[in-house]
């Protein structure tokens, strides 16, 4: 979609350069930037000029993704490296069910920084304890989990201004057994249950749902849980959500069911 307000663009080269006028905006990927009117943006502020798209591991073994990686490099990714959770990365990029062209225009930060419930990345870090690095308006700094940046269905806590810079996953829970499981209505419909999990080496277990929730729900244990307990646990959970593309009811449900497969798959 064209966005018809726009009158002015430049490219952001240095931290300075990510202070917002009034009206602007930040071009990330622009997925969602330009899938829908935005009459109240009449300047864009383009992060690709200060790359950001890092994917390394760092001495300690953590995994850095700069939050311009697009979500397609993230995909390539894991299915090439060999560490056990490789396969979260490129099954929680495919949950988004998006075409190549917009996969490789969509950037991780983006979809983390929407905070929309079927945010495929939030899940991704939420279920391997994944850190944000966030470059606050105010010139601080601040490292947030990314599982507490969302706070509904499209609004997260990054205030106007504040920019994601990177995601940072540790290397323990790089290291650790997850598992993946995901429904929809329809066979290439948006999300309506996502639910990912990881078992770490000392038998610590932990189970996010997402899209079924407004926000991310994270059970954590001592030890993997039975099939009966985290799926009350998951019944029990609060967020579920309606919309045309399921009840809460069938969100609630679907969601049990499917955390009791990934426990046992984890066990």
């Amino acid at each position: 979609m064209d966005l018809t307000a726009v009158e002015t663009m430049r490219e952001a080269r240095s931290r300075a350069d990510l202070a917002l006028a009034p009206g602007e905006a930040f071009l990330a990927g622009g997925t969602w930037l330009y899938s829908e009117a935005q009459p109240d943006v009449t300047g864009l502020v383009d992060l690709s000029s200060l790359g950001w798209d890092e994917l390394e591991r760092t001495a300690a073994g953590d995994l850095r993704i700069g939050a311009m990686t697009a979500v397609a490099a993230l995909e390539a990714y894991g299915r090439t490296e060999p560490f056990p959770a490789s396969a979260l990365l490129w099954q929680c990029a495919d949950s988004l069910l998006a075409s190549f062209k917009v996969r490789s225009a969509a950037t991780v930060g983006g979809n983390i920084a929407k905070g929309y419930a079927a945010g495929s990345m939030i899940a991704l870090a939420a279920t391997l304890d994944g850190e944000a690095v966030v470059w606050r308006a105010d010139g601080s700094d601040a490292w947030v989990p990314v599982a507490e940046l969302p706070t509904g269905n499209g609004s997260s806590a990054l205030g106007r201004g504040d920019v994601l810079r990177e995601v940072a996953i540790p290397a323990a829970c790089l290291a650790a057994r997850t598992a993946h499981r995901r429904i929809a209505l329809a066979e290439h419909g948006r999300s309506g249950a996502l639910v990912t999990g990881r078992r770490d080496a000392d038998g610590a277990c932990v189970v996010v749902i997402t899209a079924a929730t407004l926000t991310p729900v994270v059970l954590r244990y001592g030890d993997v849980p039975t099939a009966d307990v985290v799926a009350a646990d998951a019944l029990a959970a609060p967020g579920y959500y309606a919309d045309p593309l399921g009840s809460k009811d069938w969100r609630r449900q679907v969601s049990a069911v499917l955390a009791a497969e990934v426990v046992e798959e984890l066990r």
